[in-house]
């Protein structure tokens, strides 16, 4: 049997999946899984208003699943590590079970 995790874990890990359970969130962590991106690509890709994408770029930095990177004065978003891609495979792929 596992052992349960320590409480300060429990609430890192509650906290992830609060995160990344936002509909808007899991899209643009989608756009940004393969390639870096702009928040104009973004914004494109999925849909939704600059100031919206923006916004919730800032939550998925601030929960360290994104990082950012310049390029003259475009700022460009990717997944922080292997991690956040497979944790979105893993749920996808229970999903699709």
């Amino acid at each position: 049997m596992s052992e349960i995790p320590s409480e300060k874990i429990l609430t890192k890990m509650e906290e992830l999946l609060n995160v990344a359970s936002d509909y808007t969130r899991l899209k643009i962590l989608y756009a940004i899984m393969d390639e870096d991106k702009s928040v104009s690509t973004i914004v494109e890709e999925v849909g939704a208003s600059q100031s919206l994408v923006s916004h919730q770029l800032k939550v998925l930095k601030k929960a360290n699943l994104v990082t950012t990177h310049k390029e003259g004065t475009k700022v460009y978003y990717k997944l922080a590590d292997d991690h956040v891609n497979s944790l979105l495979r893993i749920v996808q792929e229970h999903a699709e079970e």
